[in-house]
Formats: C-alpha cells, structure tokens, sequence
C-alpha cells in the first residue's frame, strides 16, 4: 500500500483533541512518572512548601494520573482541584481512592479554560514544560489559571523557567554520513554520492530531541531567556527570544546547537530554592535536550566567539507546536540563520 500526503494546518479544536488524545495511552504517563528526576524534585519542591500548602487550596493543572495532586495531599493541603482533560482523569480517580485521598483530591475532568472551581487557590501546581521548555503550549493553560483562579501573593510551583543555548559536536551524526563513502570497501559498490542525500535528510530543519553527551558540548551555556511565571503573559509567550554570546572550549567542528531548559521552585529556606535542570551535564530526563543541526559544520579554536539571537515561537501549523529560529555567527564566519520544528505526522493527510 502506499501513501502520498500533504501538510495541512489544523484548527485549534482538532489540535486540542489531537494534544489531550496523546496523553490518554499508559506509555507516555510511564515515561514520566519513571523519570525519576522530574518526579523525584516535584515531590520534594512540594514537600518543601508544606508550610505553604498545609490547610491551603491547591489547583494541579494538567493533572494526568494525579500524583501531584498526591504530594500536596501528603503536604498536607486542605482540597486539591486536579484538572485533567483527558480520559487518564479516569486512572487518577482510581489512584487518588487507592491512596485514600479521595476527601483531598476532587479530580475535575475538562480544561482549566472550561472547568468552573467553586472557590480561588492559594497553591498553583503544574508540570506544563514540554520539548525546548515551550513545546505543547501548556503554559498557556498555567497562565490562565493563575489569573482566573490563584489569589494574590498565591503560590505557584515551580516559579520560574529559564532556556539556554550552547555549541555542540555531535559525532554521531558525522559518523553517519560518512559512512556511505565506507560501503564500496565492504561490498564493492561506490555509495559515496548517498552523502550529500544523507546530509539533506538528517541535517534538515526538524528539532531533534536526544541525549546531549557533556562531552560534546564546546562551550559554558548561555542563558537567553527567563520566564517569570507570576508576571509573563500569554502574549509575552507568542515570542520567546534573547541573545547569546559563548567561547569555544577549544579546537573542534560546531555542527549543532543544543538547546534546554531549567524552572525553579521556590524553598522557605530563603535564599535557598530547588532547580530541574535539563541540562547535559545533569542527570537525564525524558525531556532530553533539543539538537538544531546545522547545514554544514563549522571549526573552532580555543575561545572562538559563537553569538546570535534566539526565538521561539508557535508553528502556523498548530499553536501547540514550537518552532525555533537561531540567527548565528562562529568567529569570522559569515552571519546565518535557520528555522527549525518539530515534525508533526498527525499533519499528514493521509490519501
């Protein structure tokens, strides 16, 4: 059978039902109830706020399988509303009984956009950050939450969002394309023109997500952007950009961009507060790092300037899906600029 397809940009109901669809399967509920790092510093940022939650109200927005909305329960939280729009809401009715906190935790089935609550919150709780922080655009969803239901001076976990970018060699990719000027050796057929085919097929101008090895990275990172989330707006949010400026480490060939992202939870413990790091030199998440692959490499030498600008910002295809465009200079290079998206096969019209 085959097939033949076009691109198509959807409207935002579909998009929607496309984006809660896909949390409605076990595996990605899995995935990251399994990263123990993105688990493991929710449930100790929450119990660190005991003090903050204990007798309090609480909104846990996108509550999935509702282990949030267990931690503020084990906080010590007066109600916790968990908002879930998918039908996983369903299991978190299952888990939140099995854990006897049903006179805690209401699961409220619908989008915090639609859901009505009978009274504010003290206590936002939310774990909204998809691929390259923005992807998904659930944020969106956090912001209308805070400004519709959260009272002022009210808590929102984590605070603050932060994206940094840094100049990458990722050998892997080299090692594959140079592989078809390999195959004549093996087989005695000359593959060598694959190359170029190759380059145009992986170096293209999707956001890949992957595992960055620390080893790989050329220079400290740099911070181009930080989100406030009791003061950002939705509007703020239609573009995320800042500049960079970073040095080499030393002599090797740039051939991507990695960028990733931090948010920060607030401790009692002033100054003191509690950060999940996506970072290649932490621990790994599901969330990995986003890899920009550029067009063709470029060498460095110790200290070797790498600067530019970043933004991000919705797809015209669908608004739940992040694009990032780099403008670019390495040392004497000529200024460069690529856009790049994560692919998206639900847009294919299949014929």
């Amino acid at each position: 059978m085959s097939y033949a397809g076009k691109k198509r940009k959807l409207d935002k109901t579909r998009q929607d039902r496309l984006y809660f669809d896909s949390y409605s399967d076990v595996t990605i509920h899995e995935e990251m109830i399994a990263d123990h790092v993105r688990t493991n510093t929710y449930r100790t940022a929450i119990l660190k706020n005991s003090e903050l939650i204990r007798g309090k109200v609480v909104l846990d927005v996108g509550a999935g399988t509702g282990v949030l909305s267990i931690f503020c329960a084990q906080a010590g939280a007066k109600k916790v509303y968990a908002v879930e729009a998918c039908s996983i809401a369903e299991q978190a009715v299952e888990i939140v009984k099995q854990n006897n906190v049903e006179d805690v935790v209401e699961v409220r089935r619908g989008t915090v956009e639609t859901v009505e609550l009978p009274e504010k919150v003290e206590v936002i709780v939310s774990e909204w950050m998809g691929y390259a922080l923005l992807h998904e655009s659930m944020l969106n969803s956090v912001l209308y939450a805070r400004d519709r239901w959260l009272k002022a001076g009210g808590l929102i976990l984590p605070s603050r969002a932060e994206l940094y970018i840094t100049p990458i060699s990722d050998p892997v990719v080299e090692d594959r394309l140079y592989f078809w000027y390999t195959v004549k050796e093996q087989y005695g057929v000359d593959m060598s023109c694959m190359s170029n085919f190759a380059r145009r097929c992986i170096k293209n101008s999707d956001i890949t997500v992957s595992a960055v090895a620390m080893e790989d990275v050329l220079s400290h990172p740099a911070r181009f952007a930080e989100l406030d989330l009791h003061s950002v707006t939705a509007e703020e949010l239609r573009t995320v950009k800042g500049r960079f400026t970073c040095e080499s480490f030393g002599s090797a060939a740039v051939n991507a961009f990695c960028v990733y992202f931090t948010v920060t939870f607030p401790c009692p413990e002033k100054p003191h507060s509690l950060v999940l790091s996506t970072s290649p030199f932490k621990p790994e998440t599901h969330w990995k790092q986003a890899v920009l692959y550029l067009d063709s490499p470029v060498e460095v030498v110790q200290d070797t300037p790498v600067s530019g600008e970043v933004s991000m910002f919705p797809s015209e295809d669908s608004s739940r899906h992040i694009c990032i465009h780099v403008d670019y200079t390495i040392g004497e290079q000529k200024r460069q600029s690529k856009t790049f998206s994560i692919p998206d096969w639900t847009y294919l019209e299949i014929l």
